[in-house]
């Protein structure tokens, strides 16, 4: 499938008798690029930007300038409009990404429009809302990419690399971790992601995406102004992706093609209709986009996807990741608790619990409902700071740690209501088990280098989904399953993850008599292997 992206460097052949068409390939090859930087924020991570066009003109600004003012090749002037790309990405991203619900989305929009009023107040150096014009053409091998036809190719070249790239990201340990993030962040940390780390890089690779989309556009219309990077903009590419369908990239790839063809269509039509000039189509997109969301709410791309065929998955093969060894002295004390306290408001939920849990040992947290036991297990692994008291894994002390970097210590824990990721498979929900005992970063993952580490982790999470009895459910969608398996799921991710010491939150909620029975014979197992385990559940 991947090399089917190819044919796309075919449409400039295909399109040569018809410039008009060409002229329009190259505005989709760039809003595409874009758009598919939103799929890295929005689709992965769950962010929302409206400053896209802003990075975008900071990529064609840093050009014009260095050509046109200071007689630089274009080519140092994509260097330069990378690395300020990323500065911004950087600034707005660290400032932004620990913003949540509403708070970012506004934060970008205030950035947007400061900066679209930058660019049009500093005439001596924009021009303002006038611009820079007489840029020089981009040369390659030698070639003038001087006309449409030639242009295409580059344009195209780009975003079929980046198509292939976010693929790989997308079948990664990194994105497995940005679509956690977006469905449920304690979820993620507790397998050792750090959730502000994480989106600040998917924020720095989708503003250097959109920077690289506006030297391509500056060049391609050899003119720069500050309307092509208002906040209309960035609003049109957030547009064109959720459209599409801003969860898979042949869903943005759907809504930019779409809106950009209806762009120029309804430039020319409405005003026949309406009988005079104006920005009309800005309405009709308001009204495509409403209809899309409400017959279609996650884009038209699922809809289509649905009447494909479906290639079938395969399971992994091979080795997995090197067993954790389960070193240390049987009964000594590996997670100690001592006098934790913790209140809400007037309500005190813990009081001075203190407990100790040594090796090989199934310990069990007894209470009724509403007793604080859920809340002990988060003042344990950090998800939430205790008011009083301490806590030590293996000897050290970790009170108030977070729990991305609690949890490679050597603890893992399942919650009292299953935290699952819809949009990944069984399989993919027990590999981010994983995360923390994989190294691919960004690079290594959109290059495709990470491959053999990939296929070890696949390996890793299929022997857990062994150990407690799910591989015949290892490709399907996690949301299918019934409640007693999603425990038996988040158990299996525990393991995967290699910690030797265990909180499970009620994990035999849901489960039948008979699945109780397997799974207290797979918890006593798990003891004598010299995994450790404090217990929650209301099966006494």
């Amino acid at each position: 499938m991947r090399y089917l992206w190819f044919l796309f460097l075919l449409l400039p052949l295909a399109l040569s008798p018809f410039p008009f068409y060409l002229t329009l390939l190259n505005f989709f090859a760039i809003s595409a690029l874009v758009a598919l930087s939103l799929y890295v924020l929005t689709g992965l991570g769950g962010m929302t930007s409206f400053a896209q066009a802003a990075f975008m003109g900071m990529g064609a600004y840093a050009t014009a300038l260095l050509t046109v003012k200071g007689g630089f090749s274009p080519w140092l002037g994509l260097l330069l409009g990378l690395l300020l790309s990323l500065l911004l990405a950087l600034l707005l991203g660290g400032l932004t990404v620990r913003l949540k619900g509403h708070f970012l989305p506004l934060s970008t929009i205030a950035w947007q429009v400061a900066l679209y009023i930058l660019a049009g107040n500093l005439v001596g150096l924009t021009g303002g809302h006038t611009g820079l014009t007489d840029l020089p053409p981009l040369v390659l091998l030698g070639l003038p990419l001087d006309s449409a036809f030639r242009y295409a190719f580059l344009g195209l070249f780009l975003l079929v690399l980046f198509i292939l790239a976010l693929g790989n990201l997308r079948r990664s340990r990194l994105g497995r971790a940005l679509l956690a993030l977006r469905g449920d962040a304690l979820a993620a940390a507790s397998f050792g992601v750090d959730p502000a780390a994480l989106r600040l890089q998917a924020f720095l690779l989708a503003g250097g995406m959109a920077g690289l989309a506006g030297f391509l556009y500056a060049h391609f219309l050899r003119f720069v102004n500050p309307t092509p990077f208002s906040l209309e903009a960035s609003i049109k590419y957030l547009v064109m992706a959720v459209a599409g369908g801003v969860g898979s990239i042949p869903g943005v790839l759907l809504g930019s093609a779409l809106f950009t063809g209806l762009e120029d269509w309804l430039k020319d039509l409405l005003p026949l209709f309406l009988g005079r000039q104006g920005n009309y189509e800005t309405i009709a997109y308001g009204l495509v986009l409403a209809a899309i969301l409400i017959l279609a709410p996650k884009g038209l791309w699922p809809l289509l996807e649905r009447r494909l065929p479906q290639g079938e998955g395969r399971l992994p093969q091979g080795e997995g990741l090197p067993e954790t060894p389960l070193e240390g002295k049987r009964g000594e004390v590996v997670l100690e608790a001592r006098g934790l306290r913790k209140a809400f408001g007037g309500l005190l939920a813990v009081n001075n619990v203190s407990l100790e849990l040594r090796r090989g040992e199934i310990l069990a947290l007894i209470g009724p409902n509403g007793a604080g036991k859920s809340t002990t297990f988060n003042l344990i692994t950090g998800a939430i700071p205790p008011d009083a008291g301490q806590v030590f894994l293996l000897g050290r002390e970790i009170t108030g740690l977070p729990p991305h970097r609690i949890h490679p210590l050597g603890l893992g824990r399942t919650f009292q209501h299953p935290h699952l990721f819809p949009e990944l498979s069984v399989l993919e929900n027990v590999a981010l088990g994983t995360y923390a005992r994989t190294r691919a970063g960004f690079p290594q993952v959109l290059l495709g280098l990470h491959g053999q580490e990939e296929a070890r982790a696949l390996a890793t999470a299929y022997r857990a989904l062994k150990r407690v009895g799910l591989e015949d459910l290892a490709l399907e969608r996690a949301e299918r399953l019934p409640a007693g398996q999603q425990r038996l799921l988040e158990i299996a991710r525990a393991l995967a993850s290699g910690a030797s010491v265990l909180l499970l939150d009620e994990p035999g909620a849901g489960l039948r008599a008979g699945e109780k029975r397997e799974l207290a014979r797979l918890l006593k197992s798990l003891a004598r292997e010299g995994y450790t385990i404090l217990l929650v559940d209301h099966d006494m």
